[in-house]
């Protein structure tokens, strides 16, 4: 089992690595690969995933502290 692993993009998607399962409210599986990205500017056409919509639109920059 490969350890999860999420990537904060600066002004994207949250980038998803490794052995996750992804569900909705209801408890319904999403069909995933190894890698995957999550939309977080709410402007993707395939939610909860990102389509690359944020592009030169949305800004986060988000660090550690």
């Amino acid at each position: 089992m490969t350890k999860p692993v999420i990537k904060v993009n600066d002004n994207g998607s949250l980038r998803i690595t490794g052995d996750v399962e992804l569900i909705d409210a209801e408890g319904t599986v999403f069909q995933t690969k190894q890698s995957f990205s999550l939309c977080r500017c709410g402007l993707s056409k395939k939610m909860p995933f990102c389509d690359g919509s944020h592009k030169g639109v949305f800004q986060s920059v988000v660090r550690a502290e």
